[in-house]
């Protein structure tokens, strides 16, 4: 499969070893990753003058400080990029997004593993699993999900807005994955059918245009194929988070063939080790986010050993939210607020030794080589 220009919808081929083409326009690439943003014709114009010049550190600098329109942390130090670049190979996953001064979102990145939005990503693909070969994740972010569907034997492709999220991924995450840097609300660089299995989680409630995504999602899939929205914020619930949430009513006109379910209640059944309950729209107008899935044959299944529980060889590692004395220390009373109320560990840690139980409930968790 070729990226597709999003200028003119034609097959993206290589002109150089650091550019793609559509005969008109050119693409940079960086680490296997093109960056086909719109709306950023001057930096692509600059990332690629320093790359035909040989400068890649200076490009991949530059596609670094790059964010998406939502942000309003503080501005990546172009010493500290430079820095990342050249010692990426040496540093810590956590190191490298201090570098990229995300804050907050650095902290979500760096504790995803357990949080019960992530679960409930899991939960969601696994109760309606029909074991795809290839899947498509919709604004990725670092590739927490990829990186499980990764190892159940997946192809995974990624897209986000942020270019250097992707080199996250790249470079920390999942390094296998195909990636590309696109911005949804422009012309997708990808088109189907293609994929098994497409999922977009925790981030569909940011996106505008919602319901040229939603055709765009569906049209990526293979027939049989079945699409995944994890975690939408409910514009009727005090969300924590900025974004561009959705009523039940306005979900539902969306996905009217969707199965939808409580995004709790996805965790719940996690931890139970049972089927979720799916419900009506109409019974989730106070909830704090929804998740639907499309395209599922049959009932939902009993999460009782898969995609949702780490991957078997995974060599486990005592949750890093837990301090010394094995309590929960929280990173910050934000991040208390939003992810303790449905938090699955316990808040002092079990001291027997590891067992099933500690990994489903995220006491115990698979975290990347050099987290």
């Amino acid at each position: 499969m070729n990226w597709q220009s999003p200028a003119t919808g034609s097959p993206l081929v290589a002109d150089t070893a650091h550019s793609l083409t559509d005969g008109v326009s050119r693409y940079p690439v960086i680490d296997g990753i093109p960056f086909l943003r719109g709306g950023r014709e001057a930096l692509v114009t600059g990332v690629l003058d320093c790359l035909d010049r040989g400068e890649v550190e200076a490009a991949t600098v530059l596609l670094l400080a790059d964010q998406d329109d939502w942000w309003q942390g503080a501005t990546a130090d172009p010493q500290a990029l430079r820095d990342l670049v050249r010692d990426h190979r040496q540093i810590r996953l956590r190191d490298a997004m201090e570098l990229l001064a995300w804050g907050p979102v650095g902290t979500y990145f760096a504790h995803r593993w357990s949080d019960p939005t992530f679960l409930a990503g899991l939960a969601l693909m696994e109760a309606h699993w029909q074991a795809p070969a290839t899947a498509f994740e919709l604004a990725c972010g670092i590739g927490h999900h990829l990186r499980r569907l990764a190892q159940a034997g997946v192809q995974v492709t990624g897209g986000d807005v942020v270019f250097a999220k992707l080199w996250v991924a790249r470079h920390f995450v999942v390094p296998g994955a195909r990636l590309a840097c696109f911005d949804a609300g422009f012309p997708w660089p990808v088109a189907g059918p293609v994929f098994d299995l497409v999922a977009c989680h925790d981030a569909f409630y940011f996106l505008d245009g919602k319901p040229a995504i939603a055709a765009q999602l569906r049209g990526l899939l293979r027939p049989g194929g079945v699409l995944a929205i994890g975690h939408v914020h409910n514009r009727d619930w005090p969300n924590l988070s900025a974004g561009s949430a959705v009523t039940a009513a306005e979900l539902a006109a969306l996905f009217p063939a969707g199965r939808a379910f409580d995004d709790a209640e996805l965790t719940r059944a996690l931890m139970g080790a049972r089927a979720p309950q799916a419900a009506g729209w109409s019974a989730l107008g106070a909830v704090e986010a929804f998740s639907l899935v499309e395209g599922a044959s049959g009932a939902p299944r009993a999460l009782t050993g898969g995609l949702a529980l780490p991957h078997p060889g995974a060599a486990l590692v005592r949750n890093p939210l837990y301090d010394g004395s094995g309590r929960i220390a929280w990173p910050s009373d934000r991040y208390r607020r939003e992810y303790g109320p449905r938090a699955t560990y316990p808040e002092q840690a079990t001291p027997a030794a590891a067992c099933a139980g500690q990994a489903r409930t995220r006491e115990l968790v698979d975290l990347p080589e050099r987290w």
